[in-house]
């Protein structure tokens, strides 16, 4: 049975780029705007590929990924649903320096680069937005460097369970992490091999920090969790 397309418009007015366009801005952005459906493990385009926009993931998880001369896969991002990429290759106009994977069923939407930019022309604000966007994704980028350089595996794996945690501890409750893919693409996205991303959730486990299900994860003490020097 195919797809119940979805209202465009309605989407696009709840992401943060276009939640304050009026419904003929919508609407010009939705003439360039297609849906693109992924089953699980469909390359939705290659290195080296033309970029002739971006897309904004509906639902389902994203990889982007490059593979080296030797073989080994480097995980660059994980996308899930409300992010987007490809913006800064549509606007070097130059081809895309990593592949994407769709790890589960997925569903995206495909923006014109020829609508963003009229759009862009014509309202300053939009553009800004984009700038943005844009300068999220670089500190983010900055960030993944800095902790690649100066932080060891351990401090990259707790720091990675504990994205978006705050930091006053949870009074000791506790707390439930599900990876959103493989141990394997996660270890890859921390710049790990898989084994040593394996051993340092064995030695959090037996430090009684963490309990490990599969791809659950149980935080037992986030307070040691968050100086815990391995």
């Amino acid at each position: 049975m195919p797809a119940t397309p979805i209202k465009l418009q309605a989407f696009l007015s709840n992401l943060p780029l276009f939640k304050e366009m009026d419904a003929p801005e919508l609407d010009r952005i939705a003439t360039g705007t297609r849906e693109v459906h992924a089953m699980r493990g469909e390359v939705l385009f290659r290195k080296g590929d033309p970029c002739d926009g971006f897309h904004l993931v509906v639902y389902g998880q994203i990889k982007l990924a490059f593979t080296s001369p030797s073989g080994v896969e480097k995980v660059v991002e994980l996308m899930g649903p409300g992010q987007s990429f490809g913006e800064a290759v549509m606007f070097t106009e130059r081809p895309y320096p990593v592949y994407s994977q769709a790890l589960v069923d997925s569903m995206l939407l495909h923006i014109a680069k020829a609508v963003v930019f009229e759009e862009i022309e014509r309202d300053p604000a939009f553009a800004r937005k984009m700038i943005g966007g844009l300068s999220r994704r670089l500190h983010s980028l900055v960030s993944d460097l800095e902790s690649y350089t100066l932080h060891s595996g351990m401090q990259r794996v707790i720091g990675y369970l504990l994205r978006g945690e705050p930091e006053k501890g949870n009074q000791g409750a506790p707390l439930s992490v599900a990876l959103p893919s493989s141990k394997t693409v996660i270890a890859s996205r921390l710049n790990l091999t898989p084994e040593h991303f394996s051993r340092i959730l064995h030695d959090l486990m037996e430090a009684g920090l963490i309990r490990v299900e599969g791809r659950s994860i149980t935080i037992l003490d986030l307070e040691q969790l968050r100086t815990f020097e391995g």
